[in-house]
């Protein structure tokens, strides 16, 4: 692949407004000090890694495709803790509730996302949802997942996180 210098400025650039904007909303310290350290490290950061959010490809992508998929990833990261949410008031009733009605079990399945940031991307996902641990991905793209209950498992087959994460990356679900 050859890398295109332009875009690789673009992928920087928009790296960093995204690292240094979420620093700042994380923070809250806006003194001079505090917000040039920030952009300093946001840089760096933004240097030697904005290829694992914005991935270069053989084509030139337009800054629109680009803004577009880092705000699927943004809006990703909002779906996601929602899941976390909902999955812990699931864990915490099954817990609480005296006959522990658990079945868990491991389940396989496969993944045509393209490239190894999306699949750990979703492996991170499903191992920081409550009630699930990603156990291994294969060599063949194939998940193993512990499940503590058996409708854990089914929401998982059912492929909603995989498609949400093939929508930032690229590829099948």
């Amino acid at each position: 692949m050859v890398r295109n210098a332009k875009q690789d400025k673009v992928g920087i650039l928009l790296t960093f407004i995204i690292m240094f904007v979420l620093w700042a909303v994380l923070s809250t310290l806006f003194d001079i000090v505090h917000l040039s350290l920030g952009a300093l490290c946001s840089l760096l950061v933004a240097y030697f890694s904005y290829d694992l959010l914005i991935r270069p490809s053989g084509s030139v992508k337009h800054v629109s495709d680009i803004l577009r998929n880092s705000l699927r990833f943004f809006m990703y990261t909002f779906w996601l803790l929602g899941q976390v949410i909902h999955s812990n008031i699931d864990v915490v009733r099954i817990v609480l509730d005296p006959k522990l009605p658990i079945s868990p079990q491991i389940i396989k399945f496969n993944s045509d996302l393209p490239h190894d940031v999306a699949l750990a991307t979703l492996a991170n996902s499903i191992t920081l949802t409550p009630g699930t641990l990603t156990l291994d991905i294969d060599e063949n793209k194939t998940y193993y997942i512990h499940c503590l209950t058996k409708r854990q498992g089914d929401q998982l087959l059912e492929g909603d996180m995989q498609a949400r994460v093939a929508a930032i990356y690229g590829g099948g679900s």
